[in-house]
């Protein structure tokens, strides 16, 4: 058996979280300390596995197995790829960098980093995890902890409602997505008599047939047929549409705005840099992957509302007054180019749609850690009363514009090589349907409108003349550990702008398992 590193992984979060719990609370830098011991851990094991990765020999690597619940088909399977090792990474970035833009909280730090902590090991037990009941355990713990993060430590004006639409928009999306994850199991069970939720076993039997059935509901008054379709056809709306709510897939997205608005800083960075990708990789994992002549059939018909993601939120983002639903509205339009990239059903399209969760993730942490350090300070949010920050904090203001060239998808920076095979993967699409060509015509406009949004923040925010008068107490330049965020971030996507190869080549060892899923060369 090899080392369990990502067990390590995956549990020292949680492990870490309850013995915070047992320091007294009066003790809070020993609290702070051993917080970001732990999430340093993470980060470095995390590291670790990327570059200890074998690019070449590809597949799961890191493997641990043993059965479970062996009755039910259930075992411990875990395991990473070229698609989920970047978002393990992406996860260990984020907790990092919140907890050092979170060292200044002083309201119950103790709770407030052990709910922060079994968010992670819930977030990093959903990539790792290649058993569907195991992935769909972690995906509901990292479900739980959010509610009371923003319940208790949220935006006071709205943090209760936020918190509540949040948790019932995603556990009735993973309510959903379950009942295909459950018509699966037992469809397989029946007809093959092998009943398991292990996920590579699962998509060896859909290759071999085992789902090559039809659905045939008939009327209960008249007896007419209702519904004569392959199975793969009628369950995969379910399972691919009930994960990606949480992607804020339109228009089941606007519980995504409001729990950003709401939620504390960090836990921002970990809703819009990490969650989000939750809800897209569980498509793509248990969606796409488990039925792939079900994601042939629909994905060219949801491509389009991936293009109301990318537009609408783009324009949306553009009129905002509040900065941090600027940045709300901005990650459902990236998010909609995650997508869209999964609806080329192409691999140069696969592979723009993975670097872009990472790219995404990263840069909008690097946005929110941004938003909350001017809140902190100014405590307000609204655009029109601010301005002038650059003078009073250079490196937030820096930080804002490297990460306005990411959205924008400048050449040298991540989201330049994460959007545009994106683009490249819509023109090949084409061969499925001439619309889209269409399509991408349209999400292009998206990019000018981020220009406009993004360019008319730095603007009002960070430029123009810094009102003495009504800040007279002083505005306070971000803290060491801030910056250090602020470096961590900013040099992941300036790395992998300049240097794609970091990424490029383990994604695209991903994306080919998945085009032979797809039958795709």
């Amino acid at each position: 058996m090899t080392f369990p590193v990502l067990s390590i992984i995956v549990f020292t979060p949680i492990v870490v979280g309850m013995l915070l719990l047992l320091f007294p609370a009066e003790r809070k830098s020993e609290i702070r300390v051993a917080a970001l011991a732990a999430a340093a851990i993470c980060l470095g094991l995390s590291l670790f596995v990327y570059f200890s990765y074998n690019t070449a020999a590809g597949g799961y690597q890191f493997v641990e197995k043993f059965d479970w619940v062996p009755d039910f088909g259930i075992s411990y399977h875990m395991g990473v790829d070229g698609i989920s090792l970047p978002l393990v990474l992406l996860t260990g970035i984020v907790i990092f960098t919140g907890v050092l833009i979170s060292w200044g909280m002083d309201d119950r730090p103790r709770e407030f980093f052990a709910f922060l902590f079994i968010l992670a090991t819930g977030v990093f037990g959903t990539f790792v995890s290649l058993d569907l009941f195991q992935l769909f355990f972690f995906y509901e713990i990292a479900v739980f902890p959010m509610f009371l993060l923003i319940a208790i430590w949220g935006w006071q004006q709205t943090r209760e409602y936020a918190a509540m639409k949040l948790t019932l928009y995603l556990f009735i999306g993973s309510v959903i997505a379950l009942v295909g994850a459950l018509a699966m199991y037992f469809t397989i069970g029946r007809q093959t008599g092998v009943y398991t939720f292990d996920m590579l076993k699962m998509s060896e039997l859909q290759q071999s047939g085992a789902l090559n059935l039809n659905i045939t509901i008939n009327s209960p008054f008249t007896g007419a047929v209702w519904i004569n379709q392959p199975f793969e056809i009628v369950w995969f709306p379910f399972v691919f549409l009930g994960f990606a709510v949480l992607a804020g897939i339109w228009p089941f997205h606007n519980w995504s705005p409001d729990g950003h608005v709401a939620a504390p800083t960090a836990v921002s960075m970990f809703h819009a840099g990490v969650l989000m990708k939750l809800g897209a990789f569980a498509a793509l994992r248990v969606g796409i992957m488990l039925l792939p002549e079900g994601a042939k059939f629909w994905m060219p018909a949801f491509v389009f509302l991936t293009v109301v993601n990318v537009v609408y939120g783009a324009f949306i983002a553009m009129v905002q007054k509040d900065f941090k639903y600027v940045i709300g509205f901005s990650s459902v339009s990236h998010m909609g180019l995650v997508s869209m990239g999964f609806a080329t059903l192409n691999r140069v399209g696969y592979i723009g749609a993975t670097l872009q969760m990472f790219s995404h993730g990263v840069m909008t942490a690097l946005f929110f850690a941004v938003v909350g350090m001017v809140y902190d300070r100014a405590h307000t949010r609204n655009i029109p009363d601010l301005g002038g920050f650059v003078k009073k904090m250079p490196w937030a203001a820096v930080a804002f514009i490297i990460g306005g060239f990411v959205s924008m998808g400048m050449p040298g920076f991540s989201g330049f090589i994460a959007e545009l095979p994106i683009f490249l993967g819509l023109w090949q699409a084409r061969e499925i349907a001439p619309y889209y060509v269409v399509i991408a015509v349209l999400s292009a406009t998206a990019i000018v409108v981020t220009a406009c949004y993004v360019l008319r923040v730095v603007q009002n925010v960070f430029f123009g003349e810094f009102d003495e008068h009504k800040y007279h107490d002083g505005i306070a330049d971000v803290t060491v550990l801030d910056k250090t965020a602020i470096v961590v971030l900013c040099s992941v996507l300036i790395l992998l702008g300049v240097f794609p190869a970091l990424m490029y080549p383990l994604v695209s060892s991903g994306v080919d398992s998945i085009m032979r899923l797809l039958g795709v060369a």
